[in-house]
């Protein structure tokens, strides 16, 4: 097989649809998004590949993501099969796939980094806690896929390419989940999956004023900053967002630089398919030094000014 006639994609977070238009692209004829928003969101699907929209209208603040799964639903059983639905990875679109793998009686592959069609859809994602690389493959006609971030590469936008559209009527579904409140999330939003420049911290970062310090190294040298699952969980210095690893973001970045950082495998998962790796740990034998490009044995007290000092200079 080829390509399929058709692919289906979804995001809930503007940022992640480029690159699931992209992997439509790559496996698919056509590609058919499926866009919550307005006409701008509209044409942003067009500029990255889409050739066909199905808009389901402006979302009310409301509503859940997984309310449109009979929606959904309807219009890819009155489509073409085989073919795939490719969503993120995101919690969101995670809970609407789950809907979408019922009431498709499709199958379901999550967190996939690699995406290919043999005799059905084979995906790839880690298991035993990125231990190991499982490949599962979907044979049912419907196939549902949520790609970690960074699984295809997104085109640049071109706002010149258009499509045909076609508006859906919402099937409201059996059981509604409520909506009773949101509220804005405490700390800055952000998605490393974009960031071409990654500075990770550990536990050897020791205190507050030594991230602070890892903060200002990221300012001068125009990279995110991310952490290790203790800094993130345990300490609850940074947000849940920035915490590198298996069961947390999946980076692809020019440079990724830790700094106090061990290095045990389920870290390391999520930082491996960086281009270089650097590393500054006062420990020889960590095992980060085993993935490392560029590596030094140095305490973090000393390293992090003169670091700062020398990109500032």
């Amino acid at each position: 097989m080829s390509k399929l006639s058709n692919v289906w994609v979804f995001s809930d977070i503007a940022t992640r649809l480029p690159e699931t238009i992209a992997g439509g692209r790559a496996l698919g004829e056509k590609v058919s998004a499926f866009i919550i928003g307005s006409e701008a969101d509209i044409a942003t699907a067009y500029s990255y590949g889409a050739t066909h929209v199905y808009y389901l209208g402006n979302k009310a603040d409301a509503q859940m993501v997984e309310d449109y799964a009979a929606t959904m639903s309807q219009a890819i059983n009155d489509g073409d099969k085989p073919t795939l639905v490719l969503l993120p990875a995101t919690k969101r679109c995670k809970a609407l796939a789950a809907k979408l793998s019922v009431q498709l009686e499709a199958g379901l592959i999550n967190d996939a980094t690699e995406v290919s069609l043999d005799e059905g859809v084979t995906a790839k994602h880690m298991v035993y806690g990125g231990l190991a690389i499982g490949t599962e493959r979907i044979t049912s006609p419907v196939a549902l896929v949520t790609l970690a971030s960074g699984a295809f590469e997104p085109q640049a936008a071109d706002t010149s390419l258009t499509g045909e559209g076609v508006s859906l009527a919402f099937v409201a579904p059996k059981q509604a989940i409520r909506c009773i409140e949101r509220r804005v999330k405490q700390g800055n939003s952000v998605d490393l999956g974009k960031a071409k420049r990654v500075i990770a911290v550990g536990s050897g970062i020791g205190n507050l004023d030594n991230l602070a310090l890892a903060g200002e190294l990221a300012t001068a040298i125009q990279a995110e900053l991310g952490c290790s699952r203790p800094i993130a969980e345990t300490e609850k210095w940074m947000e849940r967002e920035r915490y590198v690893g298996v069961s947390g973001v999946m980076l692809k970045p020019d440079i990724y630089l830790a700094l106090g950082i061990s290095g045990q495998i389920q870290h390391m998962v999520g930082a491996l398919g960086s281009q270089t790796i650097l590393a500054v740990n006062k420990d020889k034998n960590a095992p980060i030094f085993q993935y490392v490009d560029y590596g030094l044995v140095g305490d973090i007290n000393k390293v992090l000014p003169a670091l700062i000092q020398a990109m500032k200079g």
